[in-house]
């Protein structure tokens, strides 16, 4: 402030570092996703730098570049740690050596015009975002792809009531007020972090995942050479397609097979994860024959095996609603396909599929309630048709990558805003007090 009146600070420009440590050619969901939102964001004029891992889960062993230029963003990889890579805490011991290297690059490259976007993956990644705030008056958003340690607690890895778990959520609570927003994926997801933390309630944005209905097109299946080279061109077709992990039932679809294991449906499930190898098992000794098991796609071959079906599933565990949020909804939406999903009775997928009118929900556990489903869609082509217009139409109306960087870039811009208007408040009231009038001393 000067003679009374306020300067106007300079505006700096907002610049975007991402810490992930998924991302291309890794084909895990979070990765692809920061890969398409970055792009978009980039579309939208608003430069975006990411921080990453070199591939963990990607088709091939081979490095990819430590530096890449490309739409818009920048990518920069550190070398990448693989202890015991498929097991809890090999996986938790990767993440914090990752952290690590994430801390040694902000030490290096801090730019207070810098915003940080931090995922949960690894789940303490935020952490950084606090230290960051702390020693660099960097300002941050956490985007919580899982809660943890919630998900720990709930595949019984660890005690509710065990120090740890006490520990990590008052440290949640202390990141989660200094940052200056908060993004989830899903309503029931808003609810769990609110109720950890009432106080931060009103910055907590719900911005869900999307899928690109330019990229994934609905391709019938007599015409779909990947429908054609797996033979699943005559008959109804039910579809898994990502993730069979600890937090996915598996369970409720095993049971609706072996109900369908006599009719003209078929099973196919496309990924890994930590329960394949024991799903598969099971469905080996139970012979179910109609049930047959792919790996992971190729990322240019997704707008084929996922059109390569009549119905695609969903599927959360018990205990699980508000702790993930399964990306692959939105994918099957764009390929123009009904969905079942398992879930819940207060799940957020039940809102979404009753208001896209595309499909049906089941509690964990319904597997003849699902199974009657299946089994009325394989007799009602049209049925199956209608629902899968209806859910494509409204992933164009809602959950385009357009549309979703839109929403990720108010969030971001509305964070800088705050630091500003925060900032300029602390000075004014400094000048205020250092320019007031001297009261002049007592006659003694």
């Amino acid at each position: 402030m000067k003679n009374g009146k306020t300067t106007a600070r300079p505006s700096q420009p907002l610049e975007l570092s991402i810490f992930t440590q998924f991302y291309p050619p890794d084909y895990a969901a979070t990765g692809q996703l920061i890969e398409e939102l970055a792009i978009q964001l980039g579309k939208l004029g608003l430069p975006v730098q990411i921080f990453t891992g070199q591939p963990g889960y990607a088709f091939q062993n081979q490095l990819a570049p430590t530096i890449e230029h490309g739409d818009g963003v920048v990518v920069k990889r550190t070398r990448a740690t693989r202890i015991w890579s498929k097991r809890i805490r090999g996986k938790a011991m990767n993440g914090l050596l990752f952290c690590l290297r994430c801390g040694l690059h902000l030490l290096k490259n801090s730019n207070r015009s810098d915003v940080l976007l931090l995922t949960t993956a690894p789940p303490f990644l935020p952490i950084l975002g606090y230290l960051a705030h702390k020693i660099f008056g960097l300002s941050y958003v956490c985007l919580l792809y899982d809660l943890y340690p919630d998900i720990a607690v709930e595949l019984n890895v660890v005690s509710r009531h065990h120090w740890l778990v006490r520990f990590w959520d008052a440290l949640n609570r202390h990141i989660w007020c200094q940052a200056e927003q908060i993004i989830v994926l899903s309503s029931s997801m808003k609810e769990r972090v609110a109720a950890k933390c009432p106080e931060i309630r009103d910055k907590i944005a719900v911005i869900h995942s999307w899928a690109d209905p330019n990229w994934i097109v609905p391709i019938a299946k007599q015409n779909n050479w990947f429908a054609q080279t797996f033979d699943l061109v005559n008959t109804f077709t039910v579809l898994y397609s990502g993730n069979m992990g600890r937090c996915h039932d598996m369970e409720t679809i095993l049971e609706a097979a072996k109900l369908l294991q006599k009719e003209s449906i078929q099973f196919v499930f496309i990924g890994n994860g930590a329960k394949r190898q024991a799903f598969q098992a099971q469905a080996r000794k139970l012979g179910l024959s109609n049930c047959r098991f792919l790996p992971y796609q190729e990322k240019q071959n997704l707008p084929y095996s996922l059109t390569a079906c009549d119905l695609s599933l969903v599927s959360v565990s018990p205990g699980m609603e508000g702790l993930v949020a399964p990306s692959k909804l939105y994918a099957a939406l764009a390929a123009g396909r009904p969905v079942a999903a398992i879930c819940e009775p207060h799940s957020y997928l039940r809102g979404i599929l009753a208001d896209a009118n595309c499909g049906a929900t089941f509690n964990n556990g319904d597997a003849a309630g699902l199974a009657a489903f299946i089994r009325c869609l394989s007799a009602d082509s049209e049925l199956a048709k209608q629902m899968g217009e209806a859910g494509r139409r409204y992933l164009e109306s809602n959950f385009t990558p357009k549309a979703i960087a839109q929403q990720y870039s108010n969030v971001l811009h509305r964070s800088t805003t705050n630091v500003v208007e925060a900032e300029s408040q602390s000075e004014e009231y400094i000048n205020v007090k250092v320019t007031a009038e001297p009261v002049p001393p007592r006659d003694g």
